[in-house]
């Protein structure tokens, strides 16, 4: 038997729903919303859908999310006429943001840190 502690994985989902739903600005699940230097020379309106986007994702599955944690997304949009894949993925910190979360499943203990990223960034 192992001494780790147990992780409720579908407690961690509805906090990265949360998080991702409210574009990092909920009460009660805190974190930072970060972006890739790709993502930053896209234009407002660009990432006006973007935004919009990860809002409403909710395409999860076994080959997205192996531990139903809802940490990671990827969606296509155009960008300039041009189909462009975007990816979104959620870490969980410790309240300094300096490492991992012990508890990850604790929002009192934990801070989430979504990045917004092109592949080609990764």
């Amino acid at each position: 038997m192992s001494d780790a502690p147990q992780i409720d994985h579908g407690e961690i989902a509805r906090q990265n729903d949360e998080f991702r739903r409210s574009y990092g600005q909920s009460r009660r699940i805190r974190g930072r919303i970060m972006m890739t230097p790709g993502m930053a020379d896209l234009d407002a309106i660009t990432m006006q859908r973007i935004q919009f986007e990860i809002v409403l994702f909710d395409n999860f599955s076994a080959d997205n999310d192996p531990y139903g944690e809802h940490d990671f997304g990827a969606f296509t949009i155009k960008v300039d006429g041009e189909d462009t894949v975007i990816w979104f993925k959620i870490d969980l910190y410790d309240r300094q943001y300096a490492a991992g979360s012990e508890k990850p499943d604790d929002p009192t203990q934990t801070r989430r840190v979504m990045t917004i990223l092109l592949p080609s960034e990764y």
